[in-house]
């Protein structure tokens, strides 16, 4: 299997840049309405059903799904279904809870890419900390990974106070790896390897919407949706941007796009 170097070098995305991110986690209004703006959500996404009929459909390769911090594959059952009805070979992680990149979630998700890229290369979707998760598997292992898609992931947090989950992790950090507790800051890793595109919510009640985007590129895109945090896999919008995204054919990656008469479920950047 060969890597999405396939792409010219001259292609390739620049670092990104440091983005300044306030050193606190959203607001307490954005936090306490979480589970009532999800539910709304959960609504919202019934009534579009008729909508979502016409996203894009897939080719049929492996598409692995990894849940947040705290959460199960049954989080991300409704997503995955939608997905899988679309004509993707969908897996969840098949690790039960995901309590942090503790040696066991971390060894399991490596072997977990090793079978699942045997029959080619497949695209990871991460909500939360999955997504970070995700971004390290694309890291270390570029050849088996075609492009990732992350769903109000911090990945560029660097202060655990910007997120409401700090208390959280820091109880469940004895078990981690080590090193582990934060991700590396984004703007001093190399360029990311493969196709990215970082979903994101002002709304988010979770984690500050600063820190889950990074300097666009060539092959990397951040794109604004209106969400709760614990509402992304429910939300109309945001499953047809992973629909499209998923539905480029194999290094033609361009910029999201939303189709006519969506340009409104998608709040400018």
């Amino acid at each position: 299997m060969s890597a999405l170097s396939d792409i010219p070098p001259d292609h390739a995305d620049l670092p990104a840049e440091p983005v300044t991110v306030p050193g606190s986690a959203p607001g307490l209004l954005w936090y306490l309405t979480e589970p009532t703006r999800t539910a709304v959500g959960i609504g919202q996404f019934a009534a579009s059903r008729s909508l979502l009929r016409g996203a894009p459909s897939g080719d049929g390769h492996t598409v692995l799904v990894l849940p947040g911090l705290g959460a199960t594959d049954g989080s991300t059952a409704m997503l995955r279904k939608f997905l899988t009805g679309l004509g993707y070979d969908v897996r969840g992680w098949g690790l039960g809870r995901n309590i942090g990149p503790s040696v066991g979630v971390v060894s399991g998700m490596r072997e977990l890419l090793r079978e699942l890229a045997v029959g080619g290369k497949v695209s990871i979707v991460g909500w939360s900390l999955g997504g970070i998760f995700g971004r390290e598997l694309a890291r270390e292992f570029p050849g088996m990974v075609r492009q990732v898609i992350t769903l109000g992931s911090p990945y560029a947090m660097t202060d655990l106070r910007q997120t409401r989950v700090n208390p959280v992790y820091q109880l469940l950090a004895r078990f981690y790896v080590p090193g582990a507790v934060m991700p590396p800051p984004e703007h001093t890793r190399p360029p990311f390897p493969v196709p990215s595109t970082s979903v994101y919510s002002k709304s988010d009640g979770i984690v500050a919407w600063q820190t889950c985007i990074s300097a666009t590129g060539v092959r990397s895109e951040n794109v604004a949706v209106a969400s709760s945090h614990l509402g992304y896999g429910y939300n109309a919008s945001v499953l047809w941007l992973i629909a499209d995204r998923l539905s480029q054919r194999r290094n033609r990656w361009r910029p999201f796009a939303p189709p006519p008469g969506m340009a409104r479920m998608f709040p400018e950047p």
